[in-house]
C-alpha cells in the first residue's frame, strides 16, 4: 500500500464547514483513548479538548501558563495539564517523559498551539518565533513522543490557509533580513503542512499517520497581536464587530482536526491536507476564505528538506530509522 496519495481529492465525508467537533465525534467512541492537544486550553484548542473528552478520551494539555490552563479546565477531570513551553526546547523532554510514564501509547496528537503576526521575537539560539514555536517546537515534541506513537496513532498538524502567502524561505527562514510578521506566520503554516507530509512518509508501516488541517477562519486569542482597529480592514469583522460571513465558530473550527484524528476515511490517505472535514482540493484562487492547498505545501521534496533542516536545528530525528520502530500492523485509527 502506498503511504502517500499526492492527489488532493475530497472523499465525501458527509460533513461540511458548518459542522462542529461534537457533530464529527457524535458516533465515535474514544473511551480508553489517550490524546494530547497543544494549545488545548484556549480558543480552538479548548474546543478540541472538550470535544475529545466528551467522546471518552483522556487528554494531556501542555501549557506555557499552567495556572491559566488549570482554570480553563478546572471542571474537566479527564484533561491533565502539564507545563511545556514550545519556545523553550529544554522543557520538551521533561514533558514528554511524564506523558509516556503515564500512558504507553498516544492515540491522538493534535499540534494546534501557535502565534500569529507577532512582533519580531527571537527564541532559543536566535530562531524566529513563528518558525520556532509553530513548527520547531512541535517537531521536537513529536520526536520526543516517538516511542508512544504506533501504527494506530494519528498526528494532526494545524496549518492554515495563511500558507498561501509564503513558501519556505530557504535562504532566510529566521528572517535575519527584513522582518514581516505575516510572512513569518505564513511560512510557519507551510512548515506545519510539510511536517505532516514527511512524518507520515517516515512512519512507513509502523509509525503514526499524520495529517495537516486548515481549521477555517475563526476569531480566537490567536489574533491577539493584530490591533482590533485593523480587523475590519482585513475583512475579519462587520461594521458592528461581529465576525464576517464565512468565519466559523470555535466549535466549527475544531471540527476538521478531530475529523482528521478519527475518520476511517483517511486510513489510506496519510499526509493529506484537510479543510471543512474533508481532504482539500488544490487552491485555484488566493482567497483564503475559499481555501484549498497550494502546491508548495504538498511538495514532498520540500517536506524532506524541511525535516532535514529541523533535525539539524533541534538535534532530533526519531523517525528516520524504520528498523528501530515496532512491527504492529497498521490499523484504521480510532
Amino acid at each position: 500500500m502506498t503511504r502517500h496519495d499526492p492527489t488532493p481529492r475530497p472523499l465525501g465525508s458527509g460533513f461540511t464547514a458548518s459542522n462542529t467537533a461534537d457533530d464529527v465525534l457524535r458516533d465515535v467512541d474514544l473511551t480508553g483513548a489517550n490524546a494530547l492537544v497543544t494549545g488545548g486550553y484556549s480558543g480552538l484548542g479548548l474546543e478540541t479538548t472538550l470535544a475529545l473528552v466528551r467522546a471518552g478520551a483522556r487528554v494531556f494539555v501542555p501549557a506555557r501558563r499552567p495556572a491559566v490552563a488549570a482554570r480553563a479546565l478546572r471542571d474537566v477531570p479527564a484533561a491533565r495539564v502539564l507545563p511545556l513551553d514550545l519556545a523553550d526546547l529544554g522543557t520538551v523532554p521533561t514533558f514528554a517523559d511524564e506523558v509516556l510514564r503515564s500512558v504507553p501509547v498516544l492515540d491522538i496528537v493534535i499540534a494546534g498551539a501557535g502565534v500569529m503576526a507577532c512582533p519580531e521575537t527571537r527564541v532559543g539560539p536566535g530562531w524566529e518565533a513563528h518558525f520556532a514555536i509553530n513548527h520547531l517546537g512541535h517537531f521536537a515534541l513529536v520526536n520526543h513522543l516517538a516511542s508512544g506513537l504506533t501504527s494506530r496513532s494519528r498526528v494532526v498538524s494545524v496549518s492554515s490557509s495563511g500558507h498561501f502567502l509564503s513558501d519556505l524561505r530557504w535562504d532566510d527562514p529566521h528572517f535575519r533580513g527584513d522582518y514581516d510578521g505575516w510572512l513569518a506566520y505564513a511560512q510557519s503554516k507551510t512548515a506545519n503542512a510539510l511536517f505532516a507530509l514527511h512524518l507520515d512518509a517516515l512512519g512507513a508501516e509502523t509509525g503514526p499517520r499524520a495529517y495537516a488541517v486548515h481549521p477555517g477562519s475563526i476569531l480566537t486569542p490567536l489574533q491577539r497581536h493584530v490591533p482590533r482597529e485593523e480587523w475590519a480592514d482585513l475583512g475579519w469583522v462587520r461594521p458592528d464587530g461581529s465576525p464576517s460571513e464565512g468565519f466559523k465558530s470555535p466549535a466549527q473550527g475544531a471540527a476538521t482536526a478531530v475529523w482528521a484524528a478519527t475518520s476511517p476515511l483517511l486510513a489510506d490517505r496519510g499526509g493529506a491536507y484537510c479543510q471543512d472535514c474533508d481532504v482539500a482540493e488544490w487552491a485555484t484562487t488566493d482567497d483564503m476564505l475559499v481555501g484549498g492547498v497550494k502546491p508548495w505545501a504538498r511538495d514532498v521534496v520540500s517536506a524532506a528538506r524541511l525535516w532535514e533542516l529541523s533535525a539539524e536545528l533541534t538535534g532530533l530525528d526519531e523517525f528516520s530509522s524504520v528498523e528501530s520502530r515496532g512491527t504492529a500492523t497498521r490499523g484504521p485509527g480510532r
